[in-house]
This record gives C-alpha cells, sequence and structure tokens, in this order.
C-alpha cells in the first residue's frame, strides 16, 4: 500500500524538557523492538566516516580531519530519515516489512526531500570551502615541510587561532543547519510540505523554544562526537538512538499543538 502523507503542516506545540527525555525513552525503546534497522542505516553512515578518513590519509593531507570531524555531523540526517520510517510505523502498529520499509524511504526521493537534501550538501560542501581559506588565512605562509608531519605548527599562535577561528565557523555552520532540520525533516516524511515551508517551521520551533531546543542541538553534538571517536563505531548506538528520538520529539510537538487546538476550540465553544 503506497504512502500517501496528510498535506499541510500539523499544529506544534511548545517544546520542554520533559518532553526531551520523553523523546528519548520512546527512542529506547524503539531500539530495543527493530535492532536490526538501527544497525542497517547506521553501517551508510559509518561507511561515508570510514571513506573519509582513508581519502583523507590518502591524500596525506591529514589536516582535513579537524575539519571533516566538525562538517562530517552534517550528513545525519540522510541516514536518520529511515530511522522515522521505523519508529512511524512502530508508533502506528503498522507491520515491519523490510521491503515497506525502504520502499517508504525510496518514496522520498520523488517527494521534497532531495530539495532539502541538496541545501544540506551545499552547506556542507561551502563549509569545507571556507575550512580551506581559514587554514591559508592563518596558516598559508607558515614554514612547514609536511603538514602531515609537522603538527607542532598547531600549537604556534596562528594555528591556535585557525582552530579556534575554524571552530567557531564550524559550529554556526552546524547550528543553522540543525534550526532549519531538526524538524523539517520528519516533518517532510510525514507531511505532504515543501521544503522551504519546511525549513521555516523548524527554524521557527527552535527559535520560539530556545533553551530546550539549543540544549538538545548540544545533547545530539556530544553524542555524535563522543561516538565518533572510536573509529566511528559508537555510531551504531547513537545514530538509531538520535533519530528514532528526533521523530518521537516531532511527533510529541505534533500531539501537544492538536491538545492545544482542542482546548482553544472548547473554550471558544463554552464562550459562546
Amino acid at each position: 500500500m503506497p504512502y500517501n502523507p496528510r498535506e499541510g503542516v500539523p499544529p506544534l506545540g511548545a517544546v520542554d524538557f520533559d518532553m526531551l527525555f520523553k523523546a528519548l525513552r520512546r527512542a529506547r525503546a524503539d531500539m530495543r523492538r527493530a535492532p536490526g534497522y538501527g544497525v542497517v542505516f547506521s553501517a551508510v553512515y559509518v561507511l561515508i566516516g570510514w571513506v573519509m578518513v582513508l581519502v583523507t590519509w590518502a591524500t596525506g593531507q591529514t589536516y582535513w580531519l579537524i575539519f571533516a570531524a566538525v562538517g562530517f555531523p552534517l550528513l545525519g540526517p540522510f541516514a536518520a530519515v529511515g530511522l522515522y520510517e521505523v519508529s512511524r510505523r512502530l508508533q502506528k502498529g503498522l507491520a515491519m516489512d523490510f521491503y515497506r520499509i525502504f520502499g517508504v524511504v525510496t518514496q522520498q526521493s520523488r517527494r521534497q526531500l532531495p530539495s532539502i537534501c541538496a541545501i544540506i550538501v551545499f552547506l556542507f560542501l561551502f563549509w569545507f570551502f571556507l575550512a580551506h581559506m581559514i587554514f591559508a588565512l592563518f596558516l598559508g605562509l607558515s614554514t612547514m615541510t609536511n603538514i602531515s608531519s609537522y603538527y607542532s605548527v598547531f600549537l604556534t599562535w596562528n594555528g591556535v587561532m585557525m582552530l579556534g577561528v575554524g571552530t567557531v565557523v564550524g559550529a554556526a555552520f552546524a547550528l543553522l543547519l540543525y534550526m532549519i532540520t531538526v524538524i523539517a525533516l520528519p516533518l517532510l516524511l510525514d507531511r505532504e510540505v515543501d521544503f522551504v515551508t519546511a525549513m521555516i517551521t523548524s527554524f521557527q520551533t527552535v527559535l520560539h523554544n530556545p533553551v530546550p531546543m539549543l540544549a538538545w542541538a548540544v545533547f545530539i553534538a556530544v553524542v555524535t562526537f563522543a561516538a565518533m571517536i572510536p573509529g566511528f563505531v559508537g555510531l551504531f548506538v547513537a545514530l538509531p538512538l538520535l533519530g528514532h528520538a528526533t521523530w518521537h520529539l516531532y511527533r510529541l510537538l505534533v500531539e501537544a499543538g492538536a491538545a492545544q487546538v482542542s482546548d482553544s476550540s472548547r473554550d471558544d465553544a463554552q464562550t459562546a
């Protein structure tokens, strides 16, 4: 049976910390109920990480690992979409059919997901361009024999400044991407809306709930980077947890929005 999502953006409620913890609890439950899908989707993400490291080492330009470490998490949403579908099916009590799940994921290629993914890729590549410019600005004239073995250059004043500026710029890119995708990606899977509307909705959700949503962003960043340290292997746990939790956070926002609309309608009826 084809997946036909409803049209339009649903009313979204306010975010609180209890909602974040509830999303994590539901994510852990999904991981226990359907562990295999988390492994499959995470494997794609881990493979990309290994390829990135191998290419970096093969070219002999290991300094790119610094910028890749900041930019690499920007690719996470690609693998997360499949996890959203798994959580959606578990929540609705639908059959956990491998072909249907991947069929829904494949179906997204004919909807709005490729457009928002193109923006993610553009931001990722633009960050790498800026990273190269930042490196050239601070260390382009430094005397060094081989950047792959001359690591002490990063301990110089210019090296420290390069790392500091690169970290700030990378964090700004990551924050921007988070703001326009954290709600947009599950929204695009759940509803028939254009990607611009989805990004604006996501951006406004973070803007109207800055404390819990920024705390959620920090949690995602810490968990992701910690999972990347042991050869990306930790992502086999971190990615399913964050993917399932993001879907449930979105659904909790939808539930809260529906409750607010219901309360408002009841108050209007009583007033009338």
